[in-house]
């Protein structure tokens, strides 16, 4: 089978460097991770064998036992993160620094005396660290979420993955419910997750079906599934090469490959030499 990958795919430098800042920790055991470090299995595994402290993101309420607590890539509120050093926690915070962008967007405009009207995915950790900071917002993933609002002033920004198609359409969509409201538009999608995006529409023509690499909550990875879906192409969303079913390739000779921004390169080379070793049935 010929397998073409996408020009640009995978791990981003904002992932490079909280896996970077976690191989420097010395005592694993001394430390928890709040939340999913990234959200890549393979990983949390590799760390949960390293022998951290790891909380899960929906269960974060109750404080860490350890006294340090490393803050993961997609980051905190303010609000989470004076309660931590309030009980006396050391932090280690690996955030992206386009995540810690979106949350000073939202409070800029906050500030302004903007309703936040944040585009992200609703219980996304991301998402979560955002509205946690704020007084007068909604989340709004899609264009019929849109409705009226009852303020004068908007303000829009998004989750750090988010298609750009998608947050354009929202935008026009509150602005046409909306005449009534001055409204702002902060783009905070990463250049990373953009890049990903437009390296996927490069690849879309050239093949008939597309393997998307990447874990199981990883949002940026689903939209890359979805965007295949959307063009009318088959798409595979899989962790690594052992989820890969022949059957799926039976009468195509051209596959596509690409990766979210959380999966290792080792992930995939192995779901690529897989691909290509894989019988192809016309």
């Amino acid at each position: 089978m010929h397998v073409i990958k996408a020009d640009v795919l995978g791990m981003c430098f904002g992932v490079r460097d909280a896996l970077a800042a976690i191989d420097e920790v010395a005592e694993p055991e001394r430390v928890t991770i709040h939340g999913e470090l990234v959200h890549n299995e393979e990983v949390i595994a590799r760390l949960q064998s390293r022998g951290f402290q790891m909380i899960q993101e929906s269960r974060r309420r109750p404080l860490p036992i350890t006294d340090t607590v490393m803050v993961t890539a997609h980051g905190i509120s303010a609000t989470e993160r004076r309660r931590l050093r309030d009980a006396g926690k050391q932090l280690l915070d690996t955030t992206c620094p386009l995540v810690e962008r979106a949350h000073q967007a939202a409070q800029k405009l906050q500030a302004d005396g903007c309703h936040v009207l944040v585009i992200g995915k609703p219980g996304h950790i991301e998402v979560q660290g955002v509205i946690e900071d704020l007084r007068s917002y909604d989340v709004v993933p899609t264009a019929a979420a849109v409705r009226p609002y009852p303020h004068a002033r908007l303000g829009i920004m998004c989750q750090t993955t988010t298609p750009v198609a998608l947050a354009e359409e929202i935008r026009r969509a509150v602005a046409a419910k909306n005449p009534h409201a001055e409204i702002r538009f902060v783009d905070t999608i990463c250049l990373p997750t953009k890049e990903h995006q437009r390296a996927l529409e490069r690849l879309l023509d050239q093949v008939e079906a597309v393997v998307v690499v990447g874990g199981r909550n990883s949002n940026n990875t689903r939209q890359l599934v979805l965007r295949c879906q959307e063009r009318g192409l088959p798409a595979y969303h899989v962790q690594g090469p052992d989820d890969l079913q022949p059957e799926w390739f039976d009468g195509i000779e051209t596959v596509g490959l690409t990766a979210g921004t959380s999966t290792l390169d080792e992930t995939i080379d192995a779901v690529q030499r897989a691909l290509i070793e894989m019988p192809v049935f016309v």
